[in-house]
This record gives C-alpha cells, structure tokens and sequence, in this order.
C-alpha cells in the first residue's frame, strides 16, 4: 500500500535536510538500501543497530542480559540521536515498537520497506538476530504480523524489494525523495508485503 499523506505544517520537501527514516521487517534491505540512498544524495548514512553495537555491544548480548525492554530504549537513543544528525537512516525491524522512538522519527521521511516471507527466507538464513534464534520463518512471520499495521500508519511511502534488484529499489526510493512526498509510479506494491 503506497500513500502520500498531506504534508503537515513546515513539513520537509524536496532538497530540504529533513531526515530520511528507512523502516521495515527483518531482512528487507533496510541498511543496503539506506547506504545507498544515502550515496546517492551525498547525505550521511546511520545504521541504528550498527551505532548499538558500536556504544553497548553485540544486539544479542543485549537482549540476553538485559531483556529486549532495555534493548528498545537503548534503540529510541540511537534514533534520536541520528535523526538529530540527520541524512538516511535505516532503523531495527522493531524500532517502531517503543513511543519514544516513533516520536523521534516525527518530522522526518518515512519510506517503508516491504518483503515477502519467500524473498527473505534466505537473507535470514543462519541470523543472530535475537527474536527468530527459535522460530526462523515462521517467528520472522509472525513479528511482521504483529507490527504490520505499525509501519503502515508511520510510512509516507512504501517499496518491495522482494523481486527487484536493490539499485532499483535505490532509484525509486531517490526518485520519490527528489519528488517531494509523491509516491513514483513504478515499484511500489500496492498492498503486497503491507497486509
């Protein structure tokens, strides 16, 4: 589902510093996307998991010692932080659970990423990622289930990448970014991925 809400007073537009948030599940190619878009428009580049890992240690560890309620206020930290520097940033599948982190991404755009479960079964092939240590695909499923409705509420534009190449999927995202909040016309689903 591609939409383009009515841009709110002083909201960005094209060519503005706005920050630019990359949302989505687990394995959508939030972080190759976000660095790529980011090249593409000669802005920084924040991975939020990456800057954690950077400050606190490995995302697992965290969870196992400190629970995930640490871990996402933790995550609300880096977002702000990032957002307050602006450029792209290409947040945790789970960023968009914690309040404090969907109040840090206000003002920015929001592009979501969207996968099918047959696209991103082996981009998280043999994943440390904390929540499907035990569940695999089928946990992959149901975290998206779960936050589906989420996403879909935050983003001002959304992009599969389950079948296209990411460069396309960079072209678009920079295409829709240049454009100034309107949706481009080719490689958007319209509902797929976003149930």
């Amino acid at each position: 589902m591609t939409h383009t809400p009515e841009p709110a007073a002083g909201s960005p537009s094209a060519g503005s510093a706005a920050p630019v948030v990359i949302i989505g599940p687990m394995g959508a190619g939030k972080s190759s996307v976000g660095k790529r878009v980011a090249k593409a428009l000669g802005v920084p580049f924040t991975d939020t998991d990456r800057a954690i890992v950077r400050e606190h240690g490995p995302i697992p560890g965290i969870f196992a010692d400190r629970g995930e309620p640490a871990f996402r206020a933790l995550e609300a930290e880096a977002v702000r932080a990032a957002v307050a520097r602006g450029g792209v940033i290409a947040v945790g599948g789970g960023a968009v659970t914690h309040v404090d982190t969907r109040e840090a991404m206000v003002g920015a755009r929001i592009v979501l990423l969207t996968v099918s479960p047959e696209a991103v079964a082996d981009r998280i092939a043999g994943s440390d990622r904390p929540l499907l240590a035990d569940g695999g695909i089928d946990a992959w499923q149901t975290i998206m289930d779960a936050r589906a409705a989420t996403y879909a509420e935050l983003a001002h534009a959304v992009f599969d990448t389950s079948r296209r190449p990411m460069s396309h999927v960079v072209d678009d995202v920079v295409a829709w970014l240049r454009d100034g909040h309107r949706p481009s016309t080719t490689g958007t689903p319209t509902s797929e991925g976003t149930a």
